[in-house]
Parts: structure tokens; C-alpha cells; sequence
């Protein structure tokens, strides 16, 4: 396939006072045309700055300390600012998750979505523009007349909303969404998603999406990532992951979140909590909240090994699941212990 994005051991680091925060470490991966990633973690992995790093959106104290990040072949840090600039909304455009903060509140919020139109596309005319802004609205759930209202006067779905529709007005290669429908109920959440999944597919446009909600990555994704402390511990096509996680920690996400159509089975959470990214442990970095960490688990850093086609996961012990998940759920809450296969 061809490939859009690649990210090639990027690592990324925040300067506080109390040291480098190691943010993202590590991070490799790569997207298609066309494809879906669904990348899925706790609040505080990383998952945000991974979108931002690809942006190039990063704050004043961080520092990228090795790696690339290729958009077609380029590597976006060595692009010139003006470079950057067109290749935000044209190429790559990002639904921010605080919406709030996404809109001027001093301009009406369809002239700031003409605005990106005419910026990046000179040869449209500003009535063509508005035309667009107008069917995007329609597409997104607001209606048209809303058009020229300022932020002040939606509500904070309704911004959630708009910010979708201004990212979408460019028709660009990739979207990066992050938590693009936190603000919605979840009938306008179901609604919106495979709205963007139909535009996706009708124009051959690339999504991630970034949620710590598995059932958002489940319904929307064709691959899904994995990420933990600011690295990833596993990653493959999504009915891979979903159906025979290998990685513990992605085992425990799956325990932790509720199936409608699945047997019934008691909800677990996983123990601990996140390493403090400025001093993390040594070896996995998920060993300390981990029931299956061997001594090796806790000395060496994993490295990525196939587990199956397409499917990988960066574990010293991953989890062997032989049956369905149903029947893997059951040997948990049943306290048996999923066998490690060693040679996986």
C-alpha cells in the first residue's frame, strides 16, 4: 500500500522544572492512504503529543530528540515554516478535542471556517466557500442558519461539531482526530463517526483517531495502536487486537470496558498507576502494574515481535489466548492465569 505517514522511532521530550518529561519514546509506525488508526491509551500516555509532534504544534520546552516524521516522503522537521504552513488543512488538518479553545470568539464561526478555505484554496471564490461551509454544517448536525453566530452562541457540542466541519472543509489527506467527540451524547457521537468513516472512504482519506473510549477505536478503525507511558506496546489490524489482544496491558483495557452484544463478565480495572514519565522504571515500562512481569520484564526493554500477520506487540510474556475472548474474560474473572507463550 502506499504509504501517507510514517513515524520512524520518534521521540519527543518536554523541559519542566523538575526535568525531561519523556513524553513520546520510541514511537514508530506507519499509515496508508485511505487507512483508519485507531490510537488507543490512558490520559497522560502520550496519545496527544504524538498528534501535535505530527502538526508541529509543539510548545516552546519540548525537544525532539530523535527520530522522523514523513508526510509523502518528507520529513515534516525539515520543512520551512511556510512549508508547514501549507501543508496544515490542505494536507493534514487535526480536530482539537477542547473546542472551546478552537474557535476565535470574536469572529462569527462560518467566516473562520471560509477563512482556512480561501487561505488554502486561492482559486475559491468566497461564495463558493460559504456554499461549503453551509453543506458542511448540514453534514455535521448544525443547521445552516447557525452559520454566522459566534462561538458564544453554541453550545459546547455544537463547537465540538463545528471544529469537525473546519477540519473536513479542505478535503485533506489526513485528519488526525483527538477525542473528536467528547462533547457529543452518544446518539450524535454514533451519527458523526460514520459520517467521517462514509467521507474517509468516498475521498480516500486517512484518519487517526485518538480515544481512551475502546468502542469509538472499535467502530472506526482499520488498525489499532496501543500506547502506554509514552511508547507503544502493541499494535495490528483491529479485529486482531480487539478479538486476541497479546499485550497484558491491552488485555486489561478490553477487561475494563463494558460488551453490548457479548456475555456479560465483571468489570476490572488494572492496578497502580501510570510511571512518572520524568524518572520511568526501568525494563517494561508497564512491569510495576503487571501480574505476569518476570525478571526480564523488569531489566530489559522489550522489543517489537510478530505474533501474527501484521500484528505486534513490544512484551517479554504476551498473552496466549487459544478460544474466544468471551471464554478468555471467563478464565480471568475466574482467576486463572492466561498462559505466556515464550516462543510466540
Amino acid at each position: 500500500m502506499d504509504t501517507l505517514l510514517k513515524l520512524d522511532d520518534f521521540t519527543m521530550h518536554y523541559r519542566t522544572k523538575a526535568g525531561w518529561v519523556q513524553a513520546v519514546d520510541g514511537v514508530t509506525l506507519s499509515l496508508a492512504r485511505g487507512q483508519a488508526l485507531g490510537l488507543v491509551g490512558e490520559s497522560g500516555c502520550g496519545k496527544t503529543s504524538v498528534a501535535m509532534s505530527i502538526m508541529k504544534l509543539l510548545p516552546y520546552n519540548s525537544k525532539v530528540v530523535r527520530g522522523r516524521i514523513l508526510f509523502e516522503d518528507r520529513d515534516i522537521y525539515s520543512m520551512s515554516d511556510e512549508e508547514v504552513r501549507r501543508m496544515r488543512w490542505k494536507g493534514i488538518a487535526m480536530i482539537f478535542q477542547a473546542a472551546m479553545n478552537s474557535l476565535n470568539p470574536v469572529y462569527r464561526v462560518g467566516n473562520q471556517i471560509v477563512e482556512a478555505i480561501v487561505t488554502h484554496e486561492p482559486e475559491t471564490s468566497e461564495r463558493e466557500a460559504r456554499e461549503r461551509v453551509a453543506s458542511l454544517f448540514e453534514l455535521v448536525g448544525i443547521p445552516k442558519e447557525r452559520v454566522d453566530h459566534y462561538p458564544h452562541e453554541y453550545s459546547g457540542g455544537m463547537k465540538q461539531r463545528a471544529v469537525i466541519a473546519m477540519a473536513l472543509a479542505c478535503n485533506p489527506k489526513l485528519v488526525i482526530a483527538d477525542e473528536p467527540t467528547t462533547a457529543l451524547d452518544v446518539i450524535v457521537q454514533d451519527k458523526i463517526l460514520r459520517e467521517i468513516d462514509q467521507i474517509r472512504r468516498k475521498i480516500n482519506m486517512s484518519m487517526i483517531y485518538i480515544s481512551h473510549d475502546v468502542s469509538v477505536i472499535a467502530e472506526v478503525s482499520d488498525v489499532v495502536a496501543v500506547m502506554y507511558a509514552g511508547k507503544l506496546v502493541e499494535m495490528g489490524p483491529a479485529d486482531n487486537v480487539f478479538k486476541k489482544p497479546r499485550h497484558p496491558y491491552t488485555c486489561g483495557l478490553m477487561m475494563a470496558y463494558p460488551s453490548i452484544l457479548g456475555d456479560k463478565h465483571e468489570l476490572a480495572t488494572i492496578p497502580g498507576e501510570p510511571p512518572n514519565l520524568l524518572d520511568p522504571p526501568a525494563g517494561c515500562r508497564f512491569h510495576p502494574r503487571c501480574d505476569r512481569a518476570s525478571v526480564e520484564c523488569r531489566e530489559a526493554d522489550p522489543v517489537w515481535r510478530a505474533v501474527a500477520e501484521g500484528h505486534y506487540t513490544a512484551c517479554h510474556n504476551p498473552v496466549e489466548i487459544t478460544g474466544t475472548w468471551s471464554e478468555a474474560v471467563k478464565a480471568l474473572n475466574g482467576g486463572e492465569r492466561l498462559g505466556a507463550s515464550s516462543n510466540a
